[in-house]
């Protein structure tokens, strides 16, 4: 998916500007990028791949490089970033968040009107010098930045580094957060609000669906109104966000507990013990286990101290193996015993397959999964939250095209929770992972926990709703 941080203050900004970007780094695992502003010395950037190491280790050594007193840094799971552009805007840096469908058309729309596309990665197009060259055509910055929600399919947020602040300006449907952080003598926003505790900046606001706005070290002046529809991604609380983080004042970890005391409440599976999946299947399995009456216990520990944060490898047997290294079951726990494994989600499903043979062969007599969002039936066309290139990599659609002779029949009887369709497709994901029984939670209650109205939260990957992105609605104004 991709984070990002940036801040400006009445003195120098990279202490900041470098642990502020730090509380990203769950949000990619590819690459970094940093970027200052100083009136004497100008831009000062750097980027560096985080495939082979953690983003601490690779900028620490070249922090006294970075002048300045504001900035930028950006963790992207896409293109290089940031982007330094001289323009009739004047000159400025750019990060996003952002997922674009339609770029090979926007660029090609660019390129007939003889602009050129320079800061190509691996043959491909950079989607963030895209977003600037968009921005470009604009008489204004505010112009730029509509023109970009205007003419992108996907979902873009992004940072704008001027000489004269910056710019923060959020995706047109919100489907991801910008929350602004204050302190004395500074302004910041970013992707994660668990930025700000420890740098002592206190949360201000977050920024509305299409907003823009200018942060100054002493001020934060709104350039363009919110939208009126909001579509802010469901799967930031079941798995992006960091425990800590609020969006929309709506805190993570609530969330996952009460999604999951709503499921406890509701199950009847008789077992010995709760147990979370790490990272994010814990906080549900704490509220779980509140729900149903059953002990919690760790049965199932991350080895932190050389696994910090997820980390993904482009090959997927090496990922394989990643997910297996970097999780220890305790035999002690788990012997004779029934056990429910909290998770957040299933896509291709063959981590949770090796991980509860393991739990078998190290004596669980029963391994029931309870999973807190439905299943995911729809590839998700709006966020990168996994590296899936086609929607048949979901083990969903994987049997449904098994049942059905292809994958695109039925999808919306296989998404209703009281379908026969449904529950067959639940038994099946179950039978091939081996389990003793496999639960989500419905959709309801995964809005419910949220505390959002349905119609302001995308749940487009459970349910394939989601506006129309021909943008020719009333998104705007």
């Amino acid at each position: 998916m991709g984070g990002f941080f940036g801040t400006i203050s009445t003195k120098a900004c990279v202490n900041d500007l470098f642990y502020g970007t730090d509380y990203n780094s769950h949000l990619g695992t590819k690459r970094a990028g940093l970027v200052t502003f100083d009136e004497e010395e100008g831009f000062t950037r750097s980027i560096h791949s985080l495939e082979r190491d953690y983003f601490r280790s690779r900028f620490e050594d070249e922090l006294d490089s970075f002048k300045g007193k504001q900035g930028l840094g950006v963790i992207s799971d896409t293109d290089p970033q940031p982007i330094i552009v001289n323009s009739h805007l004047g000159r400025y840096a750019v990060v996003t968040v952002a997922k674009i469908n339609n770029l090979p058309e926007i660029a090609g729309e660019l390129l007939a009107q003889k602009m050129h596309l320079s800061e190509m990665s691996a043959n491909k197009i950079n989607q963030t010098e895209l977003v600037a060259l968009l921005i470009n055509m604009g008489s204004t910055f505010v112009d730029g930045i509509n023109l970009v929600y205007h003419k992108i399919k996907g979902s873009c947020s992004m940072l704008i580094l001027t000489e004269d602040g910056i710019i923060a300006a959020r995706d047109f449907l919100g489907r991801t957060p910008i929350v602004i952080g204050q302190k004395e003598g500074a302004y910041a926003a970013t992707s994660e609000s668990c930025s700000f505790p420890n740098l002592d900046f206190k949360v201000v606001r977050d920024l509305g669906p299409g907003e823009i706005v200018r942060l100054k070290a002493d001020s934060i002046e709104v350039l363009q109104p919110a939208f009126k529809r909001c579509q802010i991604c469901s799967f930031l609380w079941v798995y992006y966000g960091f425990p800590a983080s609020d969006y929309e004042g709506i805190n993570t970890e609530n969330v996952r507990e009460t999604n999951g005391q709503m499921m406890g409440e509701k199950d009847s599976t008789e077992a010995d013990l709760v147990c979370g999946i790490p990272d994010s299947g814990v906080g549900m399995a704490i509220g779980y286990s509140n729900g149903s009456k059953i002990p919690y216990k760790r049965a199932v520990l991350k080895y932190t101290p050389t696994w910090p944060r997820s980390f993904t490898p482009g090959n997927q047997s090496r990922r394989n193996l990643v997910a297996k290294m970097k999780l220890i079951p305790n035999k002690a726990m788990l012997k004779d015993q029934r056990v429910v494994f909290c998770d957040d989600s299933i896509v291709r499903g063959t981590q949770l397959r090796d991980n509860v043979k393991e739990f078998f062969d190290n004596g669980a007599k029963e391994v029931h999964v309870r999973i807190s969002c439905p299943p995911l039936v729809y590839g998700c066309p709006f966020i990168g939250f996994t590296s899936s290139k086609s929607d048949l990599e979901l083990i969903t659609r994987q049997i449904i095209r098994d049942f059905e002779g292809d994958d695109k029949t039925n999808l919306d009887k296989y998404a209703q929770s009281d379908s026969p369709e449904y529950q067959r497709l639940v038994d099946e994901i179950a039978r091939r992972l081996g389990l003793s029984s496999l639960k989500f939670a419905r959709i309801e209650d995964l809005v419910a926990s949220i505390g959002l109205p349905k119609a302001d939260i995308c749940t487009h990957c459970f349910d394939g709703s989601s506006y129309d992105q021909n943008h020719d609605g009333d998104y705007f104004g």
